[in-house]
C-alpha cells in the first residue's frame, strides 16, 4: 500500500499579519513592522521540495476536507468558535493570546487545515493508503476549547483523532515531537484511558511551565499521559534514547490501532523557538521507530499532522526525510546533514540520560487494553 498526502495552496494564505517576529508591530515601542516567524515559507517550500524531488509522484494525493461545526465542536468550544467567525467576518483578529493573529476570512483556511487531518486519518483507517501525511497549516496542539495559543487555532490532531473514534477506533497513541509541549492535545485526552498522548519537547519552553513529568493524565486517564521535557542543547542521541527508552515501550504496552503523529520540525538545528539540535537523520530515525512500531501493533497505520517549525532554511529537509521513510523511497540528499550531524551535542549526553531515564519509569504506568477496560 502507497502514503497519502495532504496540502492545498491555500494553507499559505493563512495571514499572520505585519508583526515583529511574535509581538504585533507598533513603533512606539521600537517594534518595526517585518514578518509572523510564522510564515508560509517554511511550509510551502517543504511542499516544493517533495514536489521538485519526485517525491510527490511516489504519494497518493488527498483532498482535504473542510472540518464542520460538529468536527470542531468534538474539542472547541461554541462560543470560541462564534469569536472566531466573527473576527474572520470582518478584518481578522488573535485567537486569544495576543501572538496569534489571522485575517479576513481566516475561519475558512482554519477549518480547511483541521479538515486535512481529518483526511489524512481517514485515508489510513479506512485502508485507502498505509500511512499519510498531512501538510497543514496553521499548526494546532496548543489549541485548547476556549481559545488558541501559540499560532495555534484548531486543535487539528485532536480533532482528527475524534473522528477516528468516530469511525470506530478504540484506542489511538498520538506521538508529539515538536519542540513545545502539546499541551492541547494532551487537555482534550487527559480523561479519556483510550488515547495516549506521548510530547517530547524542549523542557520549559513553550508554553512556559508545560509539560513536567508530572502530567500524568487525570481521572480515568491517569496514566496515559507521557511527557518527556529534553534539556535545551538535546541533538539526534538525546531523542533516540528517548524513543528507545519510552517512546516505543510506551506504545507497545498501550498497543495502539492506530498512531497519529504531531509532526512539528522546531527542534531542528536551525529553528529559531527553540533550543535543540536535531538533523534531518534524527527526524528520519524517530519516524522509522514509530513506522516499526506501528507495523508491529497497528498493521503500519500511522498519520502524520504537521505542527511547528520555523527554519525556511531546515524544515523542508526535516521533512522531505520523513516523508521518505514513510514510502520507503530516498530520492535526496540533505545538503546540510554533515554540517549539523557534526555539531558539538549531537551525542547523548549524561544530563539528558538523566532526563529521559527519569521520564522511561513512566512507560512501565500506561495503561494496556486489559487496564483500560477494567478502569
Amino acid at each position: 500500500m502507497s502514503s497519502g498526502y495532504v496540502y492545498h495552496e491555500i494553507y499559505s494564505w493563512h495571514d499572520s499579519g505585519s508583526v515583529t517576529g511574535l509581538l504585533p508591530a507598533d513603533p512606539r515601542r521600537g517594534l518595526q513592522p517585518l514578518h509572523h516567524l510564522d510564515t508560509p515559507d517554511t511550509k510551502r517550500r517543504l511542499h516544493e521540495l517533495v514536489a521538485v524531488s519526485g517525491l510527490l509522484d511516489h504519494l497518493v494525493r488527498l483532498q482535504p476536507a473542510v472540518a464542520s461545526d460538529e468536527q470542531l465542536l468534538t474539542v472547541h468550544t461554541e462560543d470560541y468558535l462564534q469569536r472566531l467567525s466573527a473576527q474572520s467576518d470582518g478584518v481578522g483578529g488573535d485567537a486569544g493570546d495576543g501572538i496569534s493573529p489571522f485575517g479576513a476570512g481566516g475561519l475558512d483556511i482554519l477549518r480547511r487545515a483541521a479538515g486535512g487531518a481529518i483526511s489524512a486519518v481517514e485515508a489510513v483507517v479506512d485502508a485507502t493508503v498505509r500511512n499519510s501525511y498531512a501538510l497543514v497549516r496553521p499548526s494546532g496542539h496548543h489549541a485548547l476549547p476556549d481559545h488558541g495559543m501559540g499560532m495555534a487555532y484548531l486543535a487539528n490532531v485532536a480533532i482528527a483523532a475524534h473522528h477516528a473514534k468516530a469511525l470506530g477506533i478504540e484506542r489511538i497513541a498520538i506521538v508529539d515531537w515538536d519542540a513545545h509541549h502539546g499541551n492541547g492535545t494532551q487537555h482534550a485526552f487527559e480523561q479519556d484511558p483510550g488515547v495516549l498522548t506521548i510530547s517530547l519537547h524542549q523542557e520549559n519552553c513553550f508554553p512556559p511551565g508545560s509539560g513536567d513529568i508530572s502530567e500524568r493524565g487525570v481521572g480515568p486517564g491517569y496514566g496515559s499521559a507521557v511527557n518527556v521535557p529534553l534539556p535545551a542543547g538535546t541533538g539526534n542521541g538525546g531523542y533516540d534514547f528517548a524513543f528507545t527508552e519510552v517512546v516505543v515501550p510506551a506504545l507497545d504496552r498501550f498497543h495502539p490501532e492506530l498512531i497519529i503523529v504531531a509532526s512539528g520540525f522546531d527542534a531542528g538545528a536551525m529553528d529559531p523557538l527553540a533550543r535543540q539540535l536535531v538533523s534531518s537523520s534524527g527526524f528520519r530515525a524517530m519516524a522509522r521507530h514509530v513506522l516499526d512500531a506501528a507495523d508491529r501493533l497497528c498493521s503500519g497505520r500511522v498519520s502524520m499532522i504537521h505542527e511547528g517549525g520555523y527554519s525556511e532554511v531546515y524544515v523542508p529537509f526535516c521533512g522531505h526525510a520523513v516523508i521518505e521513510e514513510m514510502t520507503g523511497r530516498h530520492l535526496l540528499e540533505d545538503p546540510y546533514l554533515e554540517l549539523v550531524d557534526g555539531f558539538g551535542g549531537q551525542q547523548l549526553q549524561p544530563h539528558q540520560r538523566a532526563a529521559v531515564e527519569q521520564a522511561a519509569r513512566l512507560a512501565a504506568e500506561v495503561p494496556t487494553p486489559t487496564t483500560a477496560k477494567t478502569a
